[in-house]
């Protein structure tokens, strides 16, 4: 049975994170641009039809904007629906169930050490020590009640798991183009974007590319979930 994705877009303009998503998903996904004002259908309205949600990265704060969404996120975990955030996700789900996000008044921009924290089967076949494209000027600094910590590095959380909710900080999607385009994209001083760009390399990008085994965990774990509220006619009974 091939899965159904619903994936937010929370990014603004043209960028690349619809096509990295629906590259990274070997799944049907079916995307919602947020910044537009497109929210998918809530788990218990007729018009569900996914098994699980991927909602996308963003250039703006979790905490300036889209309150909509944040209702409907609540209703994603109250049903048990697997969810994935990344970057400006991760942010969104911990902020929406009770976490708290700040700015951190500098970025995280570049390839960067991530250590895993226990096991969860989202990080089945990735590194103890792995590397990931980061890019954000917020973090998570407190996570939702009964959240659990899965990934960390020096700056803060880079993964945890609330429920059926998981958040990853770190961007598995990104290849190298677009690696390039967030970093030329960036108001920052010359030498930290000289320093940035020169760590875009054929290894960087290659250690990398093993965080992708996250979306294909996620899709296992999507397949064998058993949501506790979806609508007649969706997921339950396909």
């Amino acid at each position: 049975m091939s899965l159904e994705i619903a994936v937010v877009d929370a990014s603004v303009g043209g960028t690349p994170a619809r096509r990295n998503l629906e590259r990274e998903l070997s799944a049907s996904t079916t995307v919602f641009a947020a910044s537009t004002g497109e929210i998918p259908p809530t788990p218990t309205s007729p018009e569900w039809t996914f098994d699980a949600v991927v909602v996308s990265g963003s250039q703006t704060a979790v905490y300036d904007w889209i309150h909509e969404l944040t209702e409907w996120g609540r209703r994603v975990y109250e049903a048990g629906v697997p969810a994935l955030g990344i970057c400006w996700g991760h942010q969104f789900f911990a902020q929406a169930l009770g976490g708290r996000v700040v700015d951190m008044h500098e970025y995280e921009l570049g390839y960067e050490q991530i250590e895993r924290v226990g096991a969860d089967p989202l990080f089945d076949g990735v590194d103890e020590t792995f590397t990931s494209f980061e890019t954000h000027s917020d973090r998570v600094a407190a996570l939702p009640p009964g959240a659990t910590v899965l990934a960390r590095n020096d700056v803060g959380v880079q993964a945890y798991r609330v429920g059926d909710t998981y958040g990853v900080q770190f961007h598995p999607e990104y290849d190298r183009e677009t690696a390039t385009w967030v970093v030329d994209g960036k108001d920052l001083p010359t030498e930290r974007l000289e320093a940035v760009r020169a760590g875009i390399t054929d290894d960087a990008v290659a250690a990398a590319a093993a965080t992708k085994t996250v979306f294909d965990n996620f899709l296992e774990i999507a397949a064998t979930s058993q949501p506790t509220v979806v609508a007649r006619g969706a997921r339950g009974s396909r």
